[in-house]
């Protein structure tokens, strides 16, 4: 009959007894940098929505000033000469697209700009239609707190109003 023998453990001459915890110190290790690039991998995606969704949104408050000229009160179309205006134009459009994708739009600074840097407070386009341009600017905030900055993500969309 044969007996059971009890299984020898093996060592290697290279191990030692405080090894042992190695591995799991090495797991610790490993585990934590792979959570911090998971984490910063899905923060950079916020920050690419939050400035996809901006841009977004500075070409819809393009689109609504072009349509609706410098006089926010009567949507009658676009008037040239481009005079500066009093009033942002498209500023409730800009806040309101960006609000719809869950953005926080009371930090939000918008600015609408009739003939960009251009005739310098000439009175008529000169025969160019009147370009506009909307800038957006927006304090990012970062999802995690892992001692990152604030940004401030910046986007700007232009289009001409034709006559």
């Amino acid at each position: 009959m044969r007996t059971a023998r009890k299984a020898k453990t093996i060592r290697s001459r290279f191990t030692s007894k405080s090894e042992r915890g190695q591995a799991l110190i090495e797991f610790a290790v490993s585990i934590l940098f792979l959570m911090l690039l998971i984490f910063g991998m899905f923060e950079l995606v916020l920050l690419v929505y939050s400035y996809n969704v901006l841009a977004d949104s500075a070409k819809e408050g393009v689109r609504y000033a072009i349509v609706h000229g410098t006089k926010s009160g009567s949507p009658s179309g676009p008037s040239c000469p481009c005079p500066a205006i009093d009033g942002p134009v498209g500023t409730g459009v800009v806040k309101t697209f960006a609000q719809l994708s869950l953005h926080d739009t009371s930090t939000m600074t918008v600015n609408v700009d009739y003939n960009p840097g251009g005739h310098n407070g000439a009175s008529a386009c000169n025969g160019i239609p009147c370009l506009v341009r909307v800038t957006v600017s927006y304090p990012y905030q970062p999802f995690f707190a892992l001692g990152w900055t604030a940004l401030t993500v910046n986007t700007a969309a232009e289009g001409r109003i034709a006559y």
